[in-house]
């Protein structure tokens, strides 16, 4: 670092690349070096430095931070809440357990199908077991509660999510599905 800025001697010299204390100690080796370095100026993230004939200096401030962008678009800002949950679909997957109901009589038709992406089912028995869960659950539960079914859509992610969460100790994102026929 010294030879380079013995070799370029700069008017002004802004460490700009690592963290604070490695800017700091930059700075402080190119403020040692007098005669080479004409001003050493050491600014952050959103500093403003304004240069004009009568030299450099820092100019306020601006916000700066991080920008998580979808789709290579600026106007498709990603929020925190949407890294939150992706980062959490990706470290426990989701579940979608599909119940196909009689429309008229409000019984299951079929056995529930589940679903997974990004969850690891893990032995072999694991998926019937959950099967099973949800079978259950829509066997304890009584005809107003199976009428609704916002509260039994509630009830089957509530049980297999205490399930899930004992057997595996992850927690995926549980949409129980009802399909009526």
């Amino acid at each position: 670092l010294k030879l380079i800025i013995n070799l370029v001697k700069p008017k002004y010299f802004i460490p700009v690349h690592g963290e604070y204390r490695q800017l700091k100690l930059h700075a402080e080796l190119a403020a040692s070096m007098h005669g080479s370095v004409g001003s050493v100026m050491l600014i952050e993230s959103g500093d403003v430095l304004e240069f004009d004939e009568l030299g450099a200096r820092k100019a306020g401030r601006v916000n700066v931070g991080r920008i998580c962008i979808d789709s290579g678009s600026r106007a498709d800002v990603v929020e925190d809440l949407v890294i939150k949950d992706r980062r959490h679909l990706s470290e426990d997957g989701f579940v979608l357990p599909i119940i196909a109901i009689n429309k008229l009589t409000g019984k299951v038709e079929i056995s529930p199908e589940i679903v997974t992406r990004g969850f690891s089912a893990g032995e072999n028995g694991f998926m019937e077991e959950v099967r099973q869960v949800v079978v259950q659950t829509l066997g304890q539960s009584s005809e107003e509660e199976r009428a609704d079914y916002g509260v039994i859509k509630e009830k089957i992610r509530a049980d297999l999510k205490r399930y899930i969460s004992k057997q595996t100790q992850k927690r995926p994102l549980i949409m129980p599905v009802i399909l009526e026929i």
